[in-house]
C-alpha cells in the first residue's frame, strides 16, 4: 500500500521531509508514489526519477514506485544509466513504472515525439532497457534508435521491477512482454483479474520475472462521505481537466473502512500493490492510508 509523494514530502526542508518519511514508514506505508510529466498542460510537471533519487536518499528503508514514466520522450541508453545508478545507490528501493501518456498531446509533441508513435516507441524503450539491465553489451537496430556496444554496467542488483501502465490491449501486450505486471488504472475488479490472467497466459510473458500487478486510483478519506467526494471531485478535475462523472465510478471517497472495502476485490482479483492518489494527500492523510492498508492485511 504506496501514498503520493506529496509537494509537502517533496518540497520541505531537509529536516521536514526525514521526519515525514519516519512518520510514513512507522505508520506501516509500503512505499511512496512519484508521477512523471514534462509540461502537463500548463507547464506543471516533475522528474520522477530524479524524485525518486531524492526520496530513496532520505531513508533506505523507504520504497518508491514510479507511476508513471513517459518512457516515449527520453532515449532509452540514457534512462537505463539512470536506474543502474538508482540501483547503486538505492539497492532495491525503486519499482519502475512505465506509461505512454496522452492526456496532454502536446507533451509529447513538445519533446519532438509524434503522439502516434507512443506506444510503439515506448515498446522499444523496453527492449532496450530489458536487454540492456543484462550488464552486457548490446546491439540495437530499431523503428527508432540504433547503435551498437550500448553498455550499462554494473547490471541493477537487485533488479528493478517494472510495471506497464494503460488501460489499452496495447498496454496488456507490453507488459506481458517487457514487464514484471500491470499498474491497472480506472478498471473494475473484473478487468483487472481478466488482464491478469491474459498476461500470465501470454506467450511471450517472461516467466523468470516475479510477477507483480498495482492499481493506481485516486481517493478521497474522510469521516464525511460529502466532503471527500467534493474534495476528489475537485481535485480530479483540477488535474485532469474533464469533469469528475469521467472517473467517479473508479475512485472511491469516505472513510477509510470504505475505501478499504472497495479496494478488496482488487486484491482479490491478483492486486498487489496499491498506489492511493489522496485527494487530502498531505501528512494528515498518511494514517488514513495506514489504516486502509491494515483493513487489507
Amino acid at each position: 500500500m504506496g501514498t503520493l509523494a506529496s509537494p509537502q514530502l517533496l518540497r520541505s526542508s531537509h529536516a521536514e521531509r526525514r521526519a515525514f518519511v519516519a512518520e510514513i514508514i512507522a505508520s506501516g506505508i509500503d512505499h511512496v508514489f512519484v508521477a512523471d510529466h514534462v509540461s502537463f498542460f500548463v507547464g506543471t510537471g516533475m522528474d520522477a526519477l530524479v524524485n525518486a533519487a531524492t526520496l530513496t536518499a532520505i531513508d533506505p528503508r523507504l520504497r518508491v514506485c514510479v507511476g508513471v514514466y513517459l518512457l516515449a520522450l527520453r532515449h532509452p541508453v540514457t534512462v537505463a544509466r539512470q536506474l543502474a545508478t538508482l540501483a547503486e545507490s538505492a539497492p532495491g528501493q525503486l519499482i519502475f513504472g512505465v506509461g505512454i501518456g496522452g492526456e496532454d498531446r502536446n507533451e509529447i509533441a513538445m519533446c519532438g515525439v509524434d503522439p502516434k508513435t507512443r506506444g510503439r516507441r515506448t515498446d522499444e524503450c523496453l527492449e532496450v532497457l530489458r536487454g540492456l539491465s543484462s550488464g552486457q553489451p548490446l546491439d540495437h537496430r530499431g523503428e527508432f534508435f540504433a547503435f551498437e556496444r550500448a553498455w550499462i554496467a554494473p547490471a541493477p542488483d537487485p533488479a528493478i521491477p517494472i510495471l506497464v501502465g494503460g488501460r489499452s490491449s496495447a498496454a496488456v501486450v507490453r507488459a506481458a512482454r517487457f514487464a514484471n505486471g500491470w499498474l491497472g488504472v480506472w478498471c473494475s475488479p473484473a478487468r483487472f483479474a481478466a488482464v491478469v490472467a491474459q498476461i500470465d497466459a501470454h506467450p511471450d510473458r517472461d516467466r523468470a520475472l516475479a510477477p507483480l500487478h498495482g492499481l493506481q486510483i485516486w481517493v478521497g478519506i474522510d469521516a464525511d462521505r460529502d466532503a471527500a467526494r467534493a474534495r476528489l471531485a475537485r481535485g480530479m478535475q483540477d488535474f485532469y481537466r474533464a469533469p469528475f462523472s469521467a472517473f467517479e465510478k473508479y475512485s472511491p471517497s469516505g472513510s477509510p473502512a470504505a475505501v478499504a472495502e472497495f479496494l478488496r476485490p482488487y486484491r482479490d482479483a491478483g492486486c498487489s500493490l496499491f498506489d492511493l492518489f489522496d485527494s487530502c494527500h498531505e501528512r494528515e492523510g498518511v494514517d488514513a492510508v495506514a489504516e486502509i492498508r491494515r483493513r487489507l492485511a
